[in-house]
């Protein structure tokens, strides 16, 4: 496909909404809003989700892979970074889990809700979903480790009272986190790349869609912008939703920490659907690179900024999960890892990560 044709069919409606989402977020920011604006800024939320999935695309067709699902992955969590952030700042005391409730949503619903759906998906329409083992269970186990260091050995540290690090650990966690996330973007784009590229029935690897011509610079480069711009409005609008959301919370019954669980699914959009749409094209591995990408950007950027902020925050950090949630975790964890061993997945496989992402979601409405 030429130039010509990513223009008008990716960029012509998606060019405007990134624009008219931060011009709506201006509009409304810091404003009490009626239900009236609210469902209309709740829909022209989901239309700046799927216009930044329509930029991502484009990005990634134009970088290539494992570039392409990395830009996604980074853009999106150092926005959800800042939302945590800023939330923390302006909520005060009852924000202490936030952090801890954001992130490991955030991870239960890569790991098994864009993992299941990516290979349920991939297996409805291909019999199987084809992946390459070397490159997911690299991500997997960086994951687990990085979800380990952060949100499960604070419950068992002394140091502080409670599910919390004392500074040291706290900067110990943020340098490790660092650390695992440098190493493998590194394994994941320079030593190892073809670990992270889509694979074909047979196991050859493929490293592009040949029948598809890339985009220019020009346009690549205009999606970027637009992507970040999309990215922005997304967050902010979901910020803006936030009342409205911990009021209809309320209004349920439901746990403050649904809170984060309902950020999470907002902030996560943007990739759920752009590895559905590499799934529908049997590119399994681009969608797992996504989800396991994200997880691990969640937690590897996510807790070193967090340490730095406890500079300013009045409240505690606290990040050690509770028992259910760490049973949940290690679950996913040993369940993800007899998935991705194979190098292949049936629907079964896609059916059970879901599953486990509904028991989550369940948990966390009714703990």
């Amino acid at each position: 496909m030429s130039e010509r044709g990513w223009w008008p069919e990716k960029l012509r409606w998606t060019t405007i909404v990134p624009p008219a989402a931060l011009v709506t977020l201006g509009l409304c920011w810091g404003r009490d809003l009626n239900p009236v604006v609210v469902a209309a800024v709740a829909a022209v939320l989901a239309a700046a989700v799927l216009a930044a999935v329509q930029h991502a695309e484009v990005v990634a067709h134009r970088v290539g892979e494992p570039f392409g699902s990395l830009v996604l992955a980074v853009a999106v969590t150092v926005i959800e970074v800042g939302l945590i952030v800023t939330l923390m700042v302006a909520g005060g005391p009852e924000t202490a889990t936030l952090a801890r409730d954001t992130v490991f949503a955030a991870v239960m619903i890569t790991c098994n809700g864009i993992l299941g759906l990516s290979l349920l998906l991939g297996a409805l329409r291909y019999r199987l979903s084809v992946f390459n083992a070397e490159g997911s269970g690299a991500a997997l186990a960086t994951v687990a480790t990085l979800a380990t260091l952060s949100l499960v050995l604070p419950t068992f540290t002394t140091a502080r009272p409670g599910p919390e690090f004392s500074p040291a650990q706290l900067t110990f966690a943020a340098l490790a986190s660092l650390v695992l996330y440098g190493a493998f973007v590194l394994t994941q784009t320079v030593r190892h790349r073809d670990f992270f590229l889509p694979v074909a029935p047979d196991g050859d690897v493929l490293q592009q869609e040949v029948h598809v011509d890339p985009p220019s610079n020009r346009t690549a480069l205009t999606s970027l912008g637009l992507l970040l711009v999309a990215l922005v409005a997304v967050v902010g609008l979901a910020k803006v939703e936030s009342p409205a959301i911990e009021e209809a919370v309320a209004a349920l019954n439901l746990p403050q920490s649904f809170v984060g669980v309902v950020i999470a699914l907002l902030v996560l959009m943007p990739e759920t659907l752009a590895a559905a749409n590499a799934a529908r094209r049997n590119r399994i591995q681009v969608s797992l690179n996504l989800a396991l990408g994200s997880a691990m950007a969640s937690i590897g950027l996510t807790i070193p900024v967090l340490a730095v902020a406890t500079i300013w925050l009045d409240q505690p950090l606290l990040l050690g999960l509770g028992p259910t949630q760490m049973t949940l975790l290690a679950v996913t964890v040993v369940v993800g890892t007899l998935t991705v061993v194979p190098g292949r997945a049936t629907r079964l496989q896609g059916v059970v990560h879901l599953v486990l992402l509904a028991a989550f979601l369940f948990l966390a409405a009714s703990p």
